[in-house]
């Protein structure tokens, strides 16, 4: 492996207690001008300025990593807009236009190539098979390695799979990564996959990534219950949470936590043992700036319990965290109800 591609975030890992990452790609964006629908990575090619905006918000807001504009960015998803030609293009822009903010910044800033699931489902629940996944997925690496990213993120998974075929496809590229499953109500991602579940995996991957953990799900609350959920593990662990939770209103879906809230999130998830503390939907510059500073301020403290963590967050989502034995029966009715939100 090309160690000029690992160095900035193994340095900085090696040197620092915590790293604060980026927040929301999809609210920064649809604010600016967006529409529901489109596909965010065409506007790597056509609205350059605008993506450097993006980027530049966390920087400017004292991130030391930000994700890049390619989370849909493989031949699946962007076969939806009739892009699937365009997916080396369209990633190799999005990490170059990330490298260029990156190192304007004046110091260490990560750059790391955001990869989202297919959309598919892999075999053999799904037609989608391994082999066709990690081309998919090798594909988008590519891309985003010659753009000049740091480091690969594989974010929001569901399924065990499906990161398998991205680790394999991040290993074909000879590129380090990360990777975070996105777990929804009562602890399980939608494929049924708890906390100590995955971090069995990333112990088990011929080619492990830098750091793992959760991203996105239901809220602050239930990501750190996760968090707390992987155990003892000698992996980084990250934290990307959501700004609250969403609430439509006036034709728009809200995010309803506060820098404020956001700040005391991620004391709680430094103090559960996070390395790496960001946000995600909803999360803005504001939130960034907020959590940069507290981490900065507050003292270390001791790993939160369940109720501390309530008490200062909110409520959990469901008394369930995932790893209680559940009827058959029930798992499949919350199965059934996240696959009709999707």
């Amino acid at each position: 492996m090309p160690s000029s591609f690992d160095d900035t975030l193994s340095r900085l890992l090696a040197s620092r207690d915590w790293l604060l990452a980026d927040g929301a790609t999809g609210t920064e964006l649809f604010n600016m001008g967006l529409q529901s629908g489109d596909a965010p990575e065409l506007w790597n090619a056509d609205h350059p300025e605008r993506i450097r905006q993006l980027y530049q918000g966390p920087v400017d807001a004292g991130s030391d990593i930000f994700l890049t504009n390619s989370f849909g960015g493989n031949a699946s998803r962007l076969k939806l807009h009739d892009a699937q030609t365009r997916v080396f293009e369209l990633n190799k822009s999005a990490a170059e236009i990330g490298r260029e903010v990156a190192d304007k910044a004046g110091r260490p800033v990560v750059v790391a190539g955001s990869m989202g699931p297919t959309g598919e489902i892999m075999e053999p629940i799904g037609s989608l098979s391994h082999a066709l996944a990690v081309e998919m997925f090798h594909e988008q690496a590519e891309g985003l390695k010659a753009g000049g990213a740091d480091v690969l993120w594989v974010e929001t998974i569901s399924a065990p799979e499906e990161m398998k075929a991205a680790a394999q496809a991040i290993e074909l590229a000879g590129m380090p990564w990360c990777g975070t499953m996105s777990f929804d109500t009562a602890g399980r991602t939608m494929m049924g996959v708890t906390a100590p579940a995955l971090a069995a995996q990333m112990d088990r991957l011929k080619h492990p990534p830098l750091a793992f953990g959760a991203n996105c799900g239901v809220g602050a609350s239930d990501l750190l219950r996760t968090v707390l959920g992987f155990g003892e593990t000698p992996k980084h662990v990250i934290a990307k949470g959501n700004a609250g939770i969403p609430k439509y209103h006036d034709g728009h879906i809200h995010y309803d936590g506060t820098p404020e809230l956001m700040a005391d999130y991620a004391v709680l998830a430094r103090d559960a043992g996070a390395r790496i503390i960001g946000g995600c939907c909803g999360t803005t510059p504001a939130h960034l700036r907020e959590m940069r500073h507290a981490l900065e301020n507050r003292p270390k403290g001791e790993v939160p319990s369940l109720e501390t963590i309530a008490a200062t967050l909110g409520g959990f989502s469901s008394d369930n965290d995932g790893t209680e034995a559940e009827p058959a029966k029930r798992r499949e009715r919350a199965s059934g109800r996240r696959r009709a939100r999707a």
